[in-house]
């Protein structure tokens, strides 16, 4: 693809806010560039915003750099590289401003602001840095000091908002840099693959007014991700008036890959910044036309036994009979779901033969990729190829070849009720409609926005397990579970590095799996290893930071990494929430002891892989622990006769279990995957929806995507996910069919 440009997705407006003033913001981007410095050698700054070091070790990284840097002019790349801080980078204030303005609830925002204006002052500036001069102010090489002081600060507040800050600079610095991309000779767009066209979607548009856009629907499903695609396929095929409203907005193949700033603004939930109230975990969610199944990695696992066993014992025997079993098969058949075709990376390659090599249970992952070759690595930023057969590929087509219509920029306020005999009775959903002008990029002046009633016989909830009970909420659905037993399969990466030039964003990002240590406490909890995606702003943000000059001689190693995720079937929960000011999305979940110990024992089995295959070093994104750097003594792993009971390994590892269950404020965990706050059960003692998706207490209001796992499904969620939906949108279906009343609305689809 390296001839082809995909268009421009120009990101929507600033906030008018300035969110922080000048002073304040003076003073964040100094601490930003205290984690991403420009650096000089000693005696040859040429500002006291540099990082000054050893004129030694200076060009020491220099060579280094230029070792891995291709073409004539590595020399003067790498110097520019160097010499690059975040605050000289184009659009990185931008980042910042449109995070702090548009995605970090109030109290957030107020404990930055507050920590930035007592910087500012004598005393805040005595207790937080030592002296009485505003940080901005000082040399960078002691700004750089006090913030590595804040990561182990004895002032919880002060840790919480460093730990958050650097891996908000990280994130901004990583996406945005212009030296980046060429010291890793990472290219713009996939070199494997061809562009394509999909399908070509229409959105209903309202016309300017003050009174409500009223439409009626038989069916109206909110949220176009995993769970509501499949629902709406089958109601629409079955003959029923459906229309799929949708928060966010559609991108043609056209435009993807998106670049990895922009891409994460239009196609992730809060622009890709969510994380939970402990600061320790990021929650990456699709925030687009075809939900999650946009933006997610072709993984198509179907539900293990154990789990259905498990879900199928607390009262759901559906989860163990054959006609959950047709629902898996008919969603895979309906992607092309396959094994046959698929071509490893280096990254999954490792992880087949570490695995053989170790005695390890491992297998294949199948992808949805239509029975043909996807050897991309970039299409968590949308797939051009079109290969990926997600929703926007496959459900939603055939939705709307069968009828069905579509709404864009729909943000849903409430689901409406009638009462019936005292009984809730959904007829619809109340929401503002903004035109995709705005979103687009415009001035703002020409963007529409109506409110927007439509009424509905059967409601379907799909706004994914972050946005799902919330809108309940919004409703006035009463009910103690909604927003709790949220499970995110936390995982920990690592990196290996290799010799060899590896280029680990080439190829199918996830298309292996070692299940070795998947049941560790004979319940089903345990972790699976698995490779992950390799863009530079998905991967490296994560890992630690000690100090400006190791992060960026870090970071230009990602061409000779492979990476590794622990993807965790966690035991305990946590829960999402509305902010009490603003009403946004919280989410409060730290990863139990129980569950950090088995993490450790994913890393341990990702360790010995790495080192098997031959790994120079091993890192992860736990802080405190030092990575392991293989001893330069030991033999070529094809002639070392010790294998993984090298002494040095054996040491890393003993080191790392006595540091268990780790600490959750030292490590960096991260989620792909959200399951569980809705959760489906046979009573409403224990669960929002009954056995049939419907909500407890009400009629015709229905939840369908994967907040419904009575708990945590150990797979990717996507195949389980769209399974149910096909089993509970088949059964609303025929119950449809079965009424025989007819209703007059004041518009008809």
């Amino acid at each position: 693809m390296t001839s082809y440009t995909p268009l421009e997705a120009p990101v929507p407006p600033l906030p008018e806010d300035d969110v922080f003033t000048e002073l304040q913001w003076k003073t964040l981007l100094s601490l930003a560039d205290a984690v991403i410095p420009s650096i000089a050698a000693a005696g040859a700054a040429k500002s006291p915003n540099q990082k000054t070091v050893p004129s030694a070790e200076i060009e020491s990284a220099l060579s280094t750099l230029q070792e891995t840097i291709e073409g004539p002019n590595a020399g003067r790349l790498a110097r520019q590289y160097l010499e690059e801080s975040a605050s000289s980078v184009p659009l990185f204030k931008e980042s910042l401003h449109r995070v702090f303005g548009q995605y970090i609830y109030q109290e957030a925002r107020k404990g930055v602001g507050f920590l930035l204006t007592a910087l500012n002052t004598r005393a805040g500036s005595l207790i937080l840095t030592g002296s009485a001069t505003p940080i901005q102010y000082q040399p960078l090489n002691v700004r750089e000091k006090i913030f590595q002081n804040w990561t182990t600060s004895r002032l919880p507040p002060v840790r919480h908002v460093s730990r958050a800050l650097a891996l908000l600079f990280k994130k901004a610095w990583i996406s945005l840099s212009p030296t980046l991309p060429p010291v890793l000779g990472f290219p713009r767009v996939p070199v494997h693959g061809k562009p394509a066209d999909g399908f070509e979607y229409q959105f209903l548009q309202f016309p300017p007014g003050e009174q409500p856009e009223t439409l009626e629907t038989d069916v109206v499903i909110i949220g176009s991700g995993c769970g509501g695609a499949v629902a709406a396929k089958n109601l629409a095929e079955a003959g029923h008036r459906v229309l799929v409203v949708e928060k966010s907005y559609h991108y043609p193949s056209k435009y993807f890959p998106m670049t990895q700033s922009n891409g994460m603004i239009h196609l992730f939930e809060s622009g890709g910044s969510c994380v939970t109230d402990d600061g320790c975990m990021a929650v990456l969610a699709g925030s687009t036309w075809g939900g999650g199944g946009t933006i997610n990695w072709s993984a198509s696992l179907q539900t293990q036994s154990y789990v259905r066993q498990e879900w199928a014992d607390s009262g759901l025997p559906f989860f163990t009979s054959a006609e959950f079993q047709k629902s898996l098969d008919r969603v895979c058949d309906r992607m092309g779901v396959n094994t046959q075709s698929i071509k490893h990376n280096h990254g999954n390659q490792v992880i087949l033969e570490g695995a053989r090599k170790l005695g390890y249970a491992a297998n294949t992952v199948p992808q949805n990729t239509a029975n043909r070759e996807h050897y991309c690595g970039y299409c968590t930023l949308g797939c051009a190829s079109v290969t990926k057969q997600g929703p926007v590929a496959t459900w939603l087509v055939d939705a709307a070849n069968a009828g069905a219509v579509f709404v864009e920029g729909f943000h849903a306020d409430k689901v409406l009720f009638d009462t019936v005999n005292g009984k809730k009775v959904a007829s619809g959903v109340q929401g503002v409609w903004t035109s995709r002008d705005t979103h687009l990029g415009t001035s703002g002046k020409d963007r529409v926005r109506r409110k927007v009633i439509i009424k509905a016989k059967r409601v379907i909830v799909s706004c994914g397990s972050l946005q799902s009970p919330l809108l309940l909420l919004r409703s006035g659905i009463k009910n103690p579970h909604i927003g709790r037993h949220l499970h995110l399969h936390p995982v920990f990466l690592a990196a290996a590095v290799f010799d060899e030039d590896i280029r680990p964003w080439e190829g199918a990002c996830l298309t292996t799996v070692v299940n070795q240590f998947e049941n560790l406490d004979g319940h089903g909890h345990g972790p699976k290893i698995e490779a992950t995606c390799m863009l530079p702003g998905v991967f490296l943000a994560a890992f630690p930071w000690k100090d400006g000059l190791q992060y960026k001689m870090w970071a230009s190693k990602l061409r000779h990494m492979t990476g590794f995720i622990t993807l965790t079937r966690e035991r305990d929960a946590g829960r999402v929430y509305p902010d009490p000011v603003d009403g946004r999305l919280r989410i409060a979940y730290t990863v139990s002891p129980f569950d950090r110990n088995h993490m450790v024992e994913g890393l341990i089995g990702a360790a010995k892989i790495a080192y098997i295959c031959g790994a120079k070093e091993f890192h992860t994104t736990y802080a405190d622990m030092p990575p392991f750097i293989r001893p330069s003594t030991v033999k070529d792993p094809e002639e070392d006769g010790e294998g993984v009971n090298n002494a040095a390994l054996q040491a890393w590892i003993k080191e790392l279990r006595r540091r268990a269950p780790l600490n959750p404020e030292k490590g960096v965990f991260a989620s792909a995957h959200q399951m569980g706050t809705c959760r489906m059960g046979n009573s409403p003692k224990k669960s929002v929806v009954d056995p049939d998706g419907q909500v407890w207490g009400t009629r015709g209001l229905y939840v369908v995507d994967a907040s419904v796992f009575p708990s945590a499904s150990g797979v990717n969620p996507m195949v389980t996910n769209m399974a149910i939906s096909d089993w509970t949108s088949r059964n609303i279906a025929k119950g449809l069919s079965r009424e025989k009343v007819s209703k007059n609305g004041t518009a008809r689809l």
